[in-house]
């Protein structure tokens, strides 16, 4: 954490204090330097690898049309799992053939919409969604490109919510029980399609790579088998969920050990079924944004609980981050306005919403309290944005990208009218 001289947490040069007094909160920082640096950090590391490979961004972590921009003037493709992440990234002028378009229920009419934007790659979830694409591909009279999305069986080491790769999940084809071959000769035979690899994803936080590194073995033999069945396949994609350091707890392994790991697990596997080298995809998110977004609250009310808990009320809460509600997830809180002062109680940092699990923070030592203090949460940049909501119809947060000093709005405050805009009322009687 950068501290200035007026004992204030800064960011991207910029001081917290003043982003709070100029933009309102709640409030979400970003600091841009820090996001390109980890997307710079993930070519540089495959490029030492020696394979071919894409990195693509998954917009689900946070997906504004700025982030969609930098990440593409970064190199990235995109991935999406909806029209409206999609819709976003059109907006924001990045071109359709470097969208991925993922989901496990795809309407048929995102699919549609997909097809004639031309999106470049579709990860196919199911039967259904493949039979769809082969029609609509006719009736455009266009050749879809595919990834099959696979459930390989391996179940990653986080909470049971945010793990996707083990049989018993919503997502994908399921190996085990032979969905997999089934699929890949059903995409053979599709005269719209193009099936051209394959595709899992087995979590998210994850901190040790032995489960990507048994599942690219998994795929590998998958991979192989499609091959000698006649698949054009050149397009190996192990997903993402790299785990990031939210508080000292956490000991994620460093994203260039996890695909010096998989990399390595691919090459041995894929020379052992002597077929050629696929292009390895990933597609992180919170890996490139989470630790580098900071949501900064004003200070309301107290409640001190003799031997109990001592409560601390902030302007936002579960409709800026449900994520200690949904997963239980653990944060860092610091008194952005106070960081030079030395921490006399422990404080449970609670949302201003009618639900007694509006907990943003179990747990912060902090400095004395008082109303007005700006307090600001920690690696709040994946999944928080994401996932806002007008719960007790609070309107959502302003959202700031910080860089060299300079701060740029890139999502305005909602108003309370922003909030009833799509309202209407009762006709008179």
């Amino acid at each position: 954490m950068e501290i200035n001289e007026r004992g204030h947490l800064q960011i991207g040069g910029c001081d917290t204090v003043d982003l709070a007094t100029q933009y309102g909160t709640p409030l979400f920082v970003y600091d841009e330097a820090f996001i390109r640096e980890q997307i710079r950090a993930l070519h540089r590391t495959f490029r030492e690898l020696g394979v071919n490979y894409e990195i693509s961004y998954a917009t689900k972590a946070f997906c504004t049309m700025a982030m969609c921009q930098l990440a593409h003037q970064e190199g990235l493709t995109l991935d999406v799992v909806s029209g409206g992440e999609l819709y976003t990234a059109l907006k924001a002028g990045v071109p359709a053939a470097n969208i991925r378009f993922h989901g496990n229920n795809k309407t048929l009419a995102e699919l549609e919409f997909g097809v004639a934007s031309n999106v470049g790659i579709f990860v196919v979830d199911n039967f259904v969604e493949l039979a769809a694409l082969n029609d609509i591909g006719q009736r455009h009279g266009k050749t879809v490109q595919v990834l099959l999305r696979i459930a390989p069986g391996i179940e990653a080491h986080t909470h049971h919510y945010i793990s996707t790769g083990q049989q018993d999940s919503k997502f994908g084809f399921d190996l085990e029980s032979g969905q997999a071959e089934r699929a890949m000769a059903a995409a053979l035979d599709a005269e719209s399609v193009r099936c051209i690899g394959l595709h899992c994803h087995i979590g998210s936080q994850i901190f040790d790579p032995s489960g990507h590194v048994a599942a690219a073995e998994l795929m590998c033999e998958l991979y192989a088998a499609g091959v000698r069945m006649g698949l054009p396949f050149s397009v190996l994609n192990l997903g993402g969920g790299f785990g990031i350091r939210y508080t000292q707890d956490d000991h994620p392994t460093p994203v260039a050990d996890y695909l010096g790991a998989m990399v390595a697990a691919v090459r041995k596997e894929i020379d052992r079924y002597g077929v050629g080298m696929p292009s390895i995809w990933i597609e992180p998110g919170r890996s490139i944004v989470g630790a580098a977004g900071t949501t900064l609250y004003t200070v309301g009310s107290q409640k001190v609980i003799p031997d109990v808990r001592n409560f601390l009320a902030v302007d936002g809460g579960m409709t800026d981050n449900p994520r200690l509600a949904l997963y239980d997830a653990e944060y860092v809180a610091v008194m952005a306005n106070k960081m030079a002062e030395r921490a006399e109680e422990t404080w449970t940092i609670a949302g201003k919403c009618c639900e007694s699990g509006d907990i943003v923070v179990r747990s912060a030592p902090l400095p004395e309290p008082q109303m007005g203090d700006i307090l600001a949460v920690l690696a709040t940049g994946a999944y928080n944005y994401s996932m806002v909501s007008h719960y007790n119809r609070i309107p959502h947060p302003a959202v700031v990208f910080v860089r060299d000093g300079k701060s740029r709005l890139v999502v305005e405050r909602e108003t309370w009218e922003d909030v009833v805009r799509l309202d209407r009322p009762l006709e008179a009687e």
